[in-house]
């Protein structure tokens, strides 16, 4: 998959692909409208189809990242349970069904596929029972489903967290070249926000983990979840800090978490911060 040499700005908001007024909040303070817009669906979802067309319509690629779990159910204790499932074929049903209906959609779409396995915070990690061995036969079957079904609009991205939480290493996760079309990479400056974080600045959190996706496979990549706090420093710079690294380490783009979540991660959080961000992106955009 080839990118345009523009450095593509993403978003991920509370509403996501059902609050585009956020989302044109964000572009109206930053002087630039979003390429990408990120949200989250669990496998008690069915294919959000409106929802695609909804974000295509806005002139943004619809980027759905899919979790393994249900999440949006009562069912949760059988979360751990899912990825050797999709493996034996249980889920092909709900599977076939979106692929069905991403294969109707009219635009092209991204799916970023149980990221953050490389953590211990998610039912696909080993802390959650999921081998690395286990997580890439599923992603492959996944893909398989979805290509025999004609989905062949549907993008792929492999997406491991920056602070890697177990002792694989990240090549144990991956697909093959054939599974894999955009790498993404998460990561956040928490600053003094935890007991246990400080400020970080961009080189220090993405780096390394750059360095071993390149080393894995010659794909696009993407910051694919990205935030920093205002606690411990200067957010602002630190905005600044990170497009120029970016561009200079031919990133293809990042998606914003702009969400008042663990802490005020939005662009928006002063305005100073988005002051940061608009001329940040004039200075990248082509």
């Amino acid at each position: 998959m080839r990118m345009d040499r523009r450095l593509r700005f993403g978003v991920s908001t509370l509403g996501g692909a059902w609050g585009l007024d956020e989302v044109a909040d964000i572009a109206a303070a930053v002087g630039r409208r979003p390429d990408m817009v990120l949200w989250f669906e669990d496998f008690a979802a069915g294919p959000p189809v409106r929802e695609i067309g909804r974000v295509a319509a806005t002139g943004a690629m619809p980027v759905i990242t899919w979790e393994p779990w249900l999440w949006r159910t009562d069912r949760q204790r059988d979360a751990g349970a899912l990825v050797p499932q999709i493996v034996a074929g249980e889920h092909d049903a709900h599977l076939i069904a979106w692929a069905d209906a991403l294969a109707g959609t009219q635009s092209p779409v991204m799916i970023r596929l149980a990221h953050e396995f490389n953590g211990d915070w998610y039912p696909w990690s080993p802390a959650g029972g999921t081998a690395p061995e286990v997580y890439a036969d599923a992603w492959r079957h996944v893909h398989d489903l979805f290509r025999a079904r004609g989905a062949d609009r549907v993008q792929w991205m492999w997406a491991p967290d920056a602070a890697n939480s177990t002792d694989h290493a990240l090549e144990a996760w991956y697909p093959g070249d054939a599974y894999v079309d955009v790498i993404g990479i998460d990561g956040y400056n928490w600053g003094i926000t935890q007991p246990w974080s400080r400020w970080m600045p961009p080189t220090e959190i993405f780096a390394p983990t750059l360095a071993a996706v390149r080393q894995i496979a010659d794909k696009p990549v993407l910051m694919a979840e990205v935030g920093c706090a205002e606690a411990g420093g200067d957010k602002a710079h630190w905005i600044g800090e990170f497009i120029e690294w970016l561009t200079a380490e031919d990133v293809a783009g990042f998606v914003w978490f702009d969400h008042d979540k663990e802490t005020d991660w939005r662009i928006r959080s002063t305005p100073r911060s988005a002051a940061a961000m608009a001329a940040a992106l004039s200075e990248v955009e082509t």
